[in-house]
């Protein structure tokens, strides 16, 4: 891995899919004969991946899916069995590094959740910008049943579904379907198994025909707006819509809206 690069750059992964549809990057965990688990090595190469997408703007969105009938079952247990204290906590550095670069990178990240999404996996697709899942999807926390709290996936649970739904995923482990999901909020909405992929792509295509500029300044002030009061997050979000005002293509977007035209946009 060592330097950071773009996208164009990427060389193939270990266990990691990359290709370009469009405009748009699809990032496959591809592990399937371990049922995608967030090995230290996949979470090292995801972290690559995403950043150089990150620094890539012709890259406008992600999607992020996994290869056989798993999305991810959490980390790799295995791993886990007999580690030092500093071995845990490179373990754990590395998993909070990847939640923290799905949200810091300008593009938004779309999970495509086909499967059972469990552990890290599911705090994966709670950290991922959007989420769609198939009618077969599931999620749980069941570290509770092994002994080991899903405490870090928490941090991002907590944050899609609320405290209560939260506690109880946490505390009994069980599995919630797919239409739980989108009604807690854990998904945005959920679709027929056969229609995931376009219903991925089609959104993907939606977040790419916007400027890519206004999309990552969005983005960037969401999630730095999420966490803070009202007052001050509308001192925040009055600053960043004063800038983003001033930028060519927020000016080039109302003028052509004006004249009734597709916008030409540049990106600044």
């Amino acid at each position: 891995m060592g330097r950071s690069r773009k996208a164009s750059e990427l060389m193939p992964y270990d266990h990691l899919q990359y290709a370009l549809e469009d405009n748009f990057a699809v990032v496959t965990l591809n592990r399937p004969q371990r049922r995608n688990a967030l090995s230290l090595r996949l979470m090292l190469e995801l972290v690559d991946c995403l950043d150089a997408i990150g620094r890539d703007p012709s890259i406008r969105a992600v999607v992020l899916n996994a290869a056989g009938a798993v999305f991810s079952s959490g980390h790799d247990l295995s791993e886990m069995t007999s580690g030092s204290v500093n071995e845990y906590r490179r373990l754990f550095d590395v998993c909070a590094e990847l939640m923290m670069k799905v949200q810091a990178i300008p593009q938004p990240v779309i999970a495509e959740v086909q499967g059972l999404a469990t552990a890290a996996g599911c705090q994966l697709v709670a950290t991922c910008d959007l989420a769609i899942a198939g009618e077969k999807a599931a999620f749980a926390t069941p570290g509770v049943k092994i002994g080991l709290f899903c405490t870090t996936p928490m941090v991002a649970l907590t944050r899609a579904v609320g405290r209560k739904r939260a506690m109880e995923m946490l505390l009994t482990g069980r599995a919630v379907d797919a239409p739980t999901a989108a009604e807690w909020g854990l998904v945005n909405r959920v679709v027929p198994s056969g229609e995931l992929t376009a219903a991925t792509r089609e959104l993907a295509r939606r977040i790419a025909a916007a400027s890519s500029f206004t999309v990552g300044l969005g983005k960037q002030a969401f999630y730095a707006q999420i966490d803070l009061d009202q007052p001050k997050a509308y001192a925040y979000a009055k600053e960043v819509m004063t800038m983003n005002s001033l930028a060519a293509d927020a000016r080039e977007g109302i003028t052509a809206f004006l004249e009734k035209r597709v916008p030409c946009w540049t990106g600044k």
